[in-house]
C-alpha cells in the first residue's frame, strides 16, 4: 500500500484548503483512511478518519470546520478544511493501517 498526500499550502486565517490522499495497492474501498497532523515541536495527532462504510470521526478541535470524504472510484480520500486557524498549521499525513503518506504542509497565517 502506498499513499500520496497533496494539497497543502499557505493560506490566511479563515480560508480553506482541500487535502487529497491517493491510495494505491490493495482494496481501497475496504480501508479505513485517517488524517493526522504534526505541528512544530508537537506530537503527531489524529485529525479525522473515514471507514470503508463511510463512517467518520473527528478530533474535537476540527469538528464543524473539517470534513473527510472519499471517492472510491479514484482511490482518494479528501480532507476539506474550512475556517482555518493558525493553530491548524502542521504537516498533514494520511494513514492506512501501518502505512503513511509523506505529508503535506499546511501553513495558516494570522
Amino acid at each position: 500500500v502506498q499513499l500520496q498526500a497533496s494539497g497543502g499550502g499557505l493560506v490566511q486565517a479563515g480560508e480553506s484548503l482541500r487535502l487529497s490522499c491517493v491510495v494505491s495497492g490493495g482494496l481501497f474501498p475496504l480501508y479505513t483512511v485517517a488524517w493526522y497532523r504534526q505541528a512544530p515541536e508537537k506530537q503527531r495527532e489524529f485529525v479525522a478518519q473515514i471507514t470503508g462504510g463511510g463512517n467518520t470521526n473527528y478530533v474535537d478541535s476540527v469538528k464543524g470546520r473539517f470534513t473527510i470524504n472519499r471517492d472510491n472510484a479514484k482511490n482518494t480520500v479528501y480532507l476539506q478544511m474550512n475556517s482555518l486557524k493558525p493553530e491548524d498549521t502542521a504537516v498533514y499525513y494520511c494513514r492506512v493501517a501501518n502505512f503513511w503518506g509523506q505529508g503535506t504542509l499546511v501553513t495558516v497565517s494570522s
